[in-house]
C-alpha cells in the first residue's frame, strides 16, 4: 500500500512545473497592468543597444513571459519553455546583482531550470517535449 508521501512524490514535477509558470504569470500581469512600475529595472545599455524604449522592452518582456509561461502552464514544449524562462531568470538575475531580489530569482532560476532537466510530467499536454 502507497503512502501519502509515495501517491504524492507522483505529482512533484508537475507542482514544480505548475507553480513556477504560475510566477512568471504573475510578473508578466503586473508589467502589462503596472508598465511604468517596471521600466526602472530597464537597464539603460538596453534602451541604447536597441533603440527602443524601457517602456516598449517592458512589454516585449511581458509578452515573452506571457507565451512562454502559458506554455509551461500547459505542459506544452515543456523543456525549451523551461530553458528559456531559466535562461530568462538567471539574465534578470545579473542584472538586479547581489541582493534579495537578485537571490530571489537565483531561486526561481534554479527551480525552472529543475523543470528543463525532468521534461514532460504526467499532467503535460504534450509527452515529447
Amino acid at each position: 500500500m502507497q503512502t501519502l508521501f509515495q501517491k504524492l512524490e507522483a505529482y512533484s514535477s508537475s507542482v514544480l512545473r505548475i507553480g513556477m509558470s504560475l510566477v512568471i504569470l504573475w510578473f508578466s500581469t503586473e508589467q502589462f497592468l503596472h508598465t511604468l512600475d517596471w521600466t526602472a529595472y530597464v537597464p539603460d545599455s538596453a534602451v541604447s543597444i536597441t533603440g527602443f524604449t524601457a517602456t516598449t522592452l517592458v512589454y516585449f518582456n511581458a509578452s515573452f513571459e506571457l507565451v512562454f509561461g502559458v506554455l509551461l502552464l500547459f505542459g506544452i514544449l515543456t523543456r525549451i519553455s523551461a530553458l528559456l524562462l531559466a535562461l530568462h531568470l538567471f539574465d534578470i538575475m545579473f542584472i538586479v546583482g547581489y541582493g534579495e531580489i537578485g537571490v530571489r530569482d537565483f531561486g526561481l532560476a534554479v527551480a525552472t531550470f529543475v523543470v528543463f532537466m525532468k521534461g514532460s510530467d504526467m499532467l503535460c499536454l504534450s509527452k515529447k517535449y
